[in-house]
C-alpha cells in the first residue's frame, strides 16, 4: 500500500476514535447510564492506532470534540454543487457522528437520515440540520445527580477541518472547485461494511487521481492553445510578407512596362531620324551626282565656245538641250537611248533603261512616263468618291485597287454589291476592279465574282508537261560553291503559258498541282555525301524544301545516278529551284566533280488543273531515336490541299483515302548504316495498300547498302485505291545491319503524293519477263515486260501477234503520262544506262525521251539498282519502250521478282 493511502487511513482512524473532551459538550441533559458512559466503559485498544499522528493532529487543530473510535471518514470533492447545499449536507451528516450515546459507532444510516439528538423531533423536522431545528425543551431534572444545563456549543464544519487535515498531505491535496464551491467532505463512519461497492479509500484515491489527470489535460490544452496562437501569428506575418512581395512585383512590372513604352517611343524617334538621314543622304548623293555631271557639261560647253567663236548663242543653247536628251541621242547617265515606253532608272548602278509602269486596275494616272521618271499612279478611294457605296449601315474600307464592305453576306455579293467594273475576289474577300485589256480582245468578260480574261480563250486544259535539261555552273568561283548550296541552271526547250524560265529557277504562271522528276548522275570525291533537292519559293512567303536525295561518299570513283521527285500545289509567281549542296565546306576544295551528260530531258514537270479534282499532300517523316533494322515510318502532314479526301491514319503510319481514285506517290528516306551485312544484302523499300485490314504489296525498290556512310532510298509509282484504303510503307534491312533513319524539315525524308479521280486518270503496272532478258555484253537492247495489272481504255502492253510484242506500251488516247521504272540487277559494268524511247503512230524513228545511269556495283554487294522517272505527252497510237546499255562490262542477271517494275500514270489533257 502506498504512503498516501496509509496516511488517509490513519486520518480516518483518528477522526473516528476520538471521544468528547467533556461530557457536557454533547449538549445532552439526560443522565448517563450503561456501558457506554465514560465511567463504565471498558477500555479497548483502537484499530490501527498511531499515537504520533493522533497527537500531532490534536495539537495542530485543537479539536474541542472527541470522535468515536470505530467511525470511518471519507472525504469526497463536491464539484458543481452550491456552497450552501454542501455545507448543509455535511452538517446534517456530521450530526450523526457526534451522537454521545453511540455505542459502537456503526449505525446504519441512509443518505438522507438525520440523527435526532434531542429525540424530540417529529416528521420532516428530523431531516433538517441541527442549526435550523427548533431547540428542544429540556426536561425537568430532580435529584442530586442533575447537572446545570450548559450553553449550546457552536456548530463546527467538519468539512473545513477535514480539508485542513488533507491540506497537510500534498499527495492527496485537491484544488478548489472551478465554479467556486468549497471542498466537500462526507464522513461515512456509520456505513456498514459491504453496503458500498467501492471501498471508501480506493474511491477517494481514484477520484483524486482523476482530478489530477484532468488538471494536467487542461494545462496541456492551454499549452497547445498558446502554440496554435503563435502559429496563427506567424502565418499572419508570412501572409503580410507575401502580400508586400506581390505588391513590389506589381510595381516592378509597372515600371518595366513604362520603360518599354519609353524604349518604343525612343525607337520610333530613332527610326524616323534614320529615315530622314537616309533620305537626306540619298538626296545629297543625287545632288552631288547631278552637280558633277553638270560641271562636266559646262566644261564641254566652254571647250566648244573656245574652239568655235562663230557659233551663235541659240545654237549653243540647242546643243545644251540636246545633251539633256533628244530622240537618237544618248541620255545623260544611260549607255543607250531609252525607248518610247522606257525611262532611265538612276537608282541602279550603272543607270539602266526600265519599262514604264502600267497603272493597274483601280488606280488612276498622276503623271506620264518621261525619259527620266517612271509613270506615277495613285489608288482610287472608292469609299470617298461614293459615300453610299456599301450602304448607310455598312462600313466601307478602301483597299489597293478596290474596296471592302465589312459584314456583307455572300447573297448580297452575288446580287452585284461590288457594282459596275468591279468583281468580288474570293481570296482577298473584297471588291476588286476588273482588268483592263488595253486593246487586247476580252476572252471572258468581268462578272460579279470573277475578273475579266484578256486574249483568246482556248479549250479547258486538264494537264500539261514540260521538259528541260539541267547544267551545273562552274564551281571554281567563290560565289558558286556547293557549300552551303548551288542553284542549278535550267535550260528549257520551250516556253508556254504554264511557266517562264530563268537562268536558275522556274516561274510558274498557273494555279494547279505539279509533279516534278529530276534524273541526276554525278561522280565526285568529296569527303562527305552530296544532296540534290527541289525547293519552292512563294510569292510572299519564305521558301521550303520539297524533297532531297543524298549521293553517298564513294569508296571508288564511279558515277552514281539518283532521281529526286516531288509533288506540290502551286500558285502564280511561285518559283522552283534545283539545289546541289554539301553538309560541310570540304567539298568546295574538291575539283573532281563530274556530271554525266544524260541524253534527252533530265528534268520533267507535270501540271494538273484544279478542274481534275486532284489533291496534293506532302508529309515529313520523323527521325528514329535508335538504330534498328526493319522500319515503318511515321508521318506528319506538311501540306494538303483537301484533308477530306486525303488524311493520315490513326497511328500516323499510313495515308487514308476517303474516295476511290489513282495515287501517284514518291517516298524518299535518308539513312545511315553500319555493318558489312548492309553492303552485302542492301535495303528494300516496299509500298503496301491496306484493303479490309490486309496489306497487299504494290511496288518495291532496291538500294545497295553502305557501311559507315549516309545515303537515301527512294520509291515512286502509281496505284489504284478504293474508298477507305490505306497506303503504308516498310523498309527491310538485314538483321545484322544497324540503320539510323533520319527525318526533318529539310526535305531529306518526305512523302509526296497526288490523288486523282478515276474519271480523268488510269494506271498500269508491269515487271520484266522471266525469259528473254538481256545478258552478257548488252548494247542498247530493249527490255521485255509482262503486265501485272489489267489493260485500261487508255493504254496496254503490246501482245503476241503485234509488232514489238511485250516491248511497247501503246496508248490509245491523247493525254499526259508519268512513268517510273525500277530495275534490280547484277552486273560488272562501269556504267549501266536506261533509256526511254518514244515512237509515233506511223512507226518512224524512235526518239529518246529520258535517260538515267547507275555506276559500278559496290564491292561486296550482291545486287545493284538503277531507276528512271519522267513525264511526257502522248497521242493516240504513241508507243514507248525501255532499252538497257552496259558500258565496259557484262549484265549477269536481272531479277523478275521484287525490285524490278514499271508504273505508268495516264492523265487526260
Amino acid at each position: 500500500m502506498s504512503s498516501s493511502k496509509k496516511t488517509l487511513l490513519l486520518l480516518v482512524y483518528v477522526l473516528c476514535t476520538f471521544r468528547p473532551a467533556r461530557s457536557g459538550d454533547s449538549g445532552d441533559t439526560r443522565p448517563c447510564s450503561g456501558s457506554h458512559c465514560p465511567g463504565g466503559r471498558s477500555p479497548r485498544p483502537p484499530r490501527q492506532h498511531n499515537p504520533t499522528t493522533q497527537s500531532r493532529s490534536l495539537n495542530q487543530h485543537h479539536a474541542p470534540f472527541s470522535f468515536p473510535s470505530e467511525h470511518h471518514a471519507t472525504f469526497l470533492s463536491q464539484r458543481g454543487r452550491s456552497g450552501d447545499q454542501t455545507r448543509e449536507t455535511v452538517q446534517t451528516r456530521v450530526a450523526g457522528v457526534f451522537d454521545p450515546v453511540c455505542a459502537d459507532c456503526v449505525t446504519p444510516q441512509g443518505p438522507d437520515h438525520v440523527i435526532n439528538d434531542t429525540r424530540e423531533c417529529k416528521g420532516i423536522e428530523c431531516r433538517l440540520p441541527l442549526r435550523i431545528r427548533q431547540k428542544p425543551r429540556s426536561r425537568p431534572c430532580a435529584g442530586d445527580g442533575c447537572v446545570p444545563e450548559p450553553s449550546q456549543p457552536p456548530l463546527i464544519h467538519v468539512a473545513d477541518r477535514a480539508a485542513q487535515f488533507l491540506g497537510e498531505f500534498p499527495d492527496i491535496g485537491y484544488p478548489a472547485s472551478e465554479v467556486g464551491a468549497p471542498l466537500g467532505v462526507q464522513l461515512t463512519c456509520d456505513i456498514k461494511p459491504g453496503e458500498n461497492e467501492v471501498p471508501a479509500e480506493d474511491a477517494l484515491i481514484l477520484h483524486l487521481q482523476l482530478a489530477k489527470g484532468q488538471e494536467k489535460l487542461v494545462e496541456a490544452l492551454r499549452a497547445q492553445q498558446v502554440v496554435i496562437r503563435d502559429l496563427q501569428q506567424r502565418l499572419v506575418e508570412q501572409q503580410g510578407a507575401l502580400l508586400s512581395q506581390q505588391r513590389e512585383i506589381l510595381s516592378q512590372q509597372r515600371r518595366m512596362f513604362e520603360q518599354m513604352d519609353v524604349v518604343k517611343a525612343q525607337y520610333g524617334l530613332l527610326s524616323e531620324t534614320v529615315k530622314q538621314v537616309s533620305f537626306q543622304g540619298l538626296q545629297g548623293e543625287l545632288q552631288s551626282y547631278f552637280e558633277s555631271h553638270l560641271a562636266d557639261l559646262q566644261n564641254q560647253a566652254r571647250s566648244h565656245l573656245q574652239k568655235s567663236y562663230a557659233v551663235h548663242k541659240v545654237d549653243m543653247d540647242a546643243k545644251v538641250m540636246n545633251v539633256v536628251g533628244d530622240a537618237g541621242h544618248p541620255l545623260l547617265g544611260c549607255q543607250i537611248a531609252c525607248g518610247p515606253e522606257e525611262y532611265c532608272d538612276f537608282q541602279k548602278d550603272p543607270p539602266q533603261c526600265e519599262r514604264c509602269t502600267i497603272c493597274p486596275p483601280g488606280f488612276f494616272l498622276v503623271s506620264q512616263c518621261s525619259p527620266t521618271a517612271d509613270r506615277m499612279c495613285q489608288d482610287r478611294d472608292e469609299c470617298l468618291e461614293l459615300p453610299s457605296l456599301c450602304g448607310e449601315r455598312v462600313k466601307c474600307l478602301n483597299t489597293p485597287g478596290g474596296f471592302r464592305c465589312l459584314g456583307v453576306s455572300e447573297r448580297e455579293i452575288s446580287a452585284g454589291l461590288c457594282g459596275h467594273e468591279y468583281f468580288y475576289n474570293q481570296e482577298l474577300q473584297e471588291c476588286q476592279a476588273c482588268s483592263d485589256c488595253d486593246g487586247e480582245p476580252v476572252g471572258i468578260p468581268c462578272t460579279s465574282t470573277s475578273d475579266a480574261v484578256c486574249g483568246t480563250v482556248s479549250e479547258n486544259i486538264l494537264s500539261q508537261s514540260w521538259a528541260a535539261s539541267i547544267a551545273i555552273p562552274p564551281t571554281k568561283s567563290k560565289s558558286t560553291s556547293i557549300y552551303p548550296g548551288l542553284q542549278l541552271n535550267i535550260r528549257g526547250k520551250e516556253e508556254n503559258n504554264l511557266l517562264t524560265t530563268h537562268d536558275d529557277y522556274l516561274n510558274l504562271q498557273q494555279h494547279g498541282l505539279v509533279w516534278i522528276d529530276y534524273n541526276f548522275a554525278l561522280k565526285h570525291s568529296c569527303r562527305n555525301f552530296l544532296q540534290v533537292g527541289i525547293r519552292i519559293n512563294g510569292s510572299e512567303e519564305e521558301g521550303r524544301d520539297l524533297s532531297g536525295v543524298r549521293i553517298e561518299q564513294p569508296e571508288r570513283k564511279f558515277f552514281q545516278g539518283v532521281t529526286v521527285s516531288a509533288a506540290v500545289e502551286v500558285e502564280p509567281n511561285h518559283t522552283l529551284t534545283l539545289v546541289l549542296k554539301s553538309p560541310n565546306q570540304y567539298c568546295n576544295q574538291s575539283k573532281d566533280i563530274q556530271v554525266y551528260e544524260l541524253g534527252g530531258a533530265s528534268f520533267s514537270l507535270l501540271w494538273l488543273s484544279h478542274d481534275t479534282g486532284a489533291v496534293a499532300m506532302t508529309a515529313q517523316m520523323s527521325t528514329a531515336a535508335h538504330y534498328q533494322s526493319n522500319y515503318r515510318p511515321t508521318f506528319r502532314i506538311a501540306t494538303v490541299s483537301d484533308p477530306y479526301i486525303v488524311a493520315l491514319t490513326h497511328d500516323s503510319r499510313g495515308v487514308h483515302f476517303m474516295e476511290s481514285g489513282v495515287v501517284k506517290f514518291v517516298l524518299q528516306q535518308a539513312i545511315y548504316s553500319m555493318g558489312h551485312a548492309c553492303v552485302r544484302e542492301g535495303f528494300s523499300l516496299i509500298a503496301y495498300v491496306n484493303r479490309n485490314g490486309t496489306n497487299q504489296e504494290v511496288l518495291r525498290s532496291f538500294k545497295s547498302g553502305v557501311n559507315y556512310r549516309d545515303t537515301s532510298i527512294t520509291l515512286s509509282g502509281a496505284t489504284r485505291v478504293d474508298k477507305e484504303d490505306w497506303l503504308n510503307f516498310e523498309i527491310i534491312a538485314p538483321s545484322q545491319c544497324n540503320v539510323r533513319y533520319f527525318g526533318d524539315s529539310s526535305g531529306i525524308s518526305m512523302l509526296s503524293l497526288i490523288w486523282i479521280p478515276t474519271t480523268v486518270s488510269s494506271t498500269f503496272t508491269a515487271t520484266v519477263l522471266r525469259t528473254g532478258l538481256p545478258s552478257g555484253a548488252v548494247r542498247n537492247k530493249p527490255l521485255l515486260f509482262r503486265q501485272t495489272s489489267p489493260n485500261t481504255d487508255q493504254m496496254r502492253l503490246a501482245g503476241s501477234g503485234e509488232t514489238h510484242a511485250q516491248r511497247n506500251f501503246v496508248f490509245s488516247e491523247a493525254g499526259t503520262v508519268s512513268m517510273a521504272l525500277n530495275l534490280k540487277l547484277i552486273h560488272s559494268c562501269s556504267v549501266v544506262k536506261l533509256t526511254l524511247y518514244h515512237q509515233g503512230k506511223d512507226g518512224g524513228q524512235a526518239t529518246s525521251l529520258a535517260q538515267q545511269v547507275g555506276g559500278h556495283m559496290p564491292e561486296g554487294s550482291e545486287w545493284a539498282s538503277v531507276g528512271l522517272r519522267t513525264s511526257f505527252k502522248v497521242q493516240n497510237g504513241t508507243a514507248i519502250y525501255v532499252s538497257l546499255d552496259c558500258v565496259r562490262g557484262r549484265i549477269n542477271q536481272i531479277t523478275h521478282e521484287g525490285g524490278t517494275n514499271i508504273s505508268i500514270l495516264w492523265l487526260a489533257s
